[in-house]
């Protein structure tokens, strides 16, 4: 037991430094944790460490779709959920089905076998992009896109993973029946997710109390996936669904304390376990290829290399297919929403990072079919998949800032940035000159103290005050004053800490004194408007 502990510190620890040092270096920390995970493998001492398909499919997936679903807008999602459905379901299948033909016809596998390993390798990741493409500035509808493709991609993944094993399991598989299946699942689970969503919210806002309500968020996406995937279904369109109708509804059910403390508490969650599943797949480098050794390597290298060329071309040709042929065959969809530029659909069609739930997908695979004979080809899927999530993962992600810049991609976001902070600033001038005229009304209805209306008066042009005139992008004054707030705060704690220590206050008034600091320096975050990356 304390051996166990002991390698999950190192764990813990190698993530802390190893995120560390991708901040300093800017490269995204998902690619040095599976790298740092590989090399750990190897160390002399180490044991070897295996990644269940369980703990990832069951413990690991559903706080992270449900966290991405909760901090994504619903009003976004829509506007482009024609593009993410096409993506999410049409380009999983398309290249399932690709890679199907071509390891059939060229490698010689069953078809149900080829049509198995593609649809394990066929979905982009959602974290690993996302976690490259978030720190280049990329445009916001890019970025919606990516992340909602990302979410709805393992549903289909995984019902079309439990359709194959089933036919090769036990030789038995029926198209219509597959396919009223799938349509079936999809309602159920969104219909589903909806009302979990629903009931949560209510005993949330029922319970009023900070703690209890996040350990409900907490239970909220295991109930939204466990449930339906006892039964069958895959569990994550229930849980998108149920995310996306808390991130619509929630703000006005949700108490401030609780959100404040939910936000901290939902960062390191998400920060643990997605560091934690790199390193851990990193990891199974070392137990692949102890059973290389009785593979031809030969055989390996040449699957991998036919999977990635099919897998790459099948999402270039889907993703120009999806964004420019809706847009040729209605002229109303094409005036609606005008189609972007090649180098934005490029760049959609470059981030293609395959992630731990493909690699989960494989390890899962049985080891016997119900005739009791070894299930065909398991280490062959099982290599090629790590493989893929390797060359994806590392090619793509160190490439995609390369890709970005040469197509200045980076320059539309900044764009982009500005409009939306701009749009921000009106927001707020409107919203405290809405809560001025209600002050105004309140002094003429309520017998309010001069005392009152000043506080409020003084409280209303402080806040006033706190907002920039205009955005300059080259001379970012609300960046300067907010540094300069939080050198004031750090003197007033230094003085908090003194009087302290002099005996003038006792703990717990610190506690008070210090935690108003902490939340207005945790609010200044909102007031700082930061260029994006050149």
């Amino acid at each position: 037991m304390e051996a166990k502990f002991a390698i999950f510190l190192t764990l813990v620890a190698a993530l802390g430094a190893t995120a560390w040092f991708a901040k300093r270096a800017n490269i995204a920390p998902a690619i040095l944790l599976l790298l740092v995970g590989i090399g750990l493998a190897f160390v002399p001492g180490m044991p070897a460490l295996e990644l269940p398909p369980e703990v990832v499919l069951l413990g690991v997936l559903p706080p992270l779709i449900y966290s991405a679903s909760v901090a994504m807008s619903w009003r976004e999602f829509r506007f482009s959920l024609r593009l993410i459905t096409l993506l999410a379901v049409g380009c999983v299948i398309f290249t399932a089905c690709l890679v199907a033909t071509a390891t059939h016809y060229l490698i010689g596998l069953p078809w149900s076998v080829g049509f198995l390993l593609g649809a394990i390798v066929a979905p982009p990741d959602v974290v690993a992009p996302l976690a490259v493409a978030r720190k280049l500035g990329l445009p916001r509808r890019l970025l919606v896109v990516l992340e909602g493709e990302g979410l709805a991609n393992d549903a289909t993944t995984l019902i079309l993973y439990r359709f194959a094993v089933a036919a090769i399991t036990t030789g038995a598989f029926s198209l219509p029946k597959a396919g009223g299946t799938f349509v079936a699942i999809l309602a159920c689970e969104l219909a589903f997710g909806i009302w979990i969503g629903w009931l949560s919210l209510r005993l949330r806002h029922k319970a009023r109390d900070p703690q209890v309500e996040i350990t409900l968020s907490l239970l909220t996406p295991y109930v939204a996936y466990l449930i339906p995937e006892h039964f069958g279904g895959s569990g994550v369109i229930a849980t998108v669904a149920c995310g996306l109708y808390i991130s619509w509804n929630g703000p006005l059910l949700i108490s401030a304390a609780t959100r404040l403390q939910g936000i901290f508490f939902w960062d390191l969650i998400i920060y643990l376990i997605e560091g934690l599943l790199f390193l851990m797949t990193g990891f199974q480098m070392r137990a692949l290829i102890e059973k290389s050794k009785a593979f031809p390597i030969a055989e390996i290298v040449a699957a991998t290399a036919l999977v990635m060329t099919v897998i790459v071309v099948a999402r270039f040709v889907w993703v120009y297919a999806a964004i420019y042929v809706p847009r040729m065959l209605s002229a109303c969809l094409k005036k609606r929403d005008p189609a972007p530029n090649w180098q934005w659909t490029f760049v959609l069609a470059f981030t293609g990072v395959r992630g731990a739930v493909s690699l989960a997908a494989a390890l899962a695979l049985p080891f016997t079919m119900m005739s009791g004979e070894a299930f065909p080809a398991r280490d062959l899927i099982l290599f090629v998949s790590f493989n893929v999530i390797l060359i994806t993962l590392v090619g793509f992600g160190l490439g995609l800032p390369l890709v970005v810049k040469w197509m200045k991609m980076d320059k539309i976001g900044q764009r982009e940035h500005i409009a939306e902070h701009e749009a921000e600033l009106h927001a707020r001038r409107e919203a405290l000159a809405k809560a001025l005229a209600s002050l105004d009304a309140m002094t003429d209805d309520r017998e309010l103290s001069d005392e009152v209306v000043k506080i409020l008066r003084a409280r209303h042009e402080s806040r006033s005050n706190q907002l920039p005139n205009e955005l300059d992008p080259e001379v970012d004054v609300s960046a300067l004053g907010t540094d300069l707030v939080r050198e004031l705060i750090k003197e007033e704690r230094k003085f908090i800490h003194a009087q302290l220590r002099d005996g003038k206050i006792t703990d717990e008034s610190r506690r008070r004194i210090e935690r108003d600091l902490d939340l207005e320096e945790a609010g200044l975050i909102n007031r700082e408007y930061q260029r994006m990356p050149l």
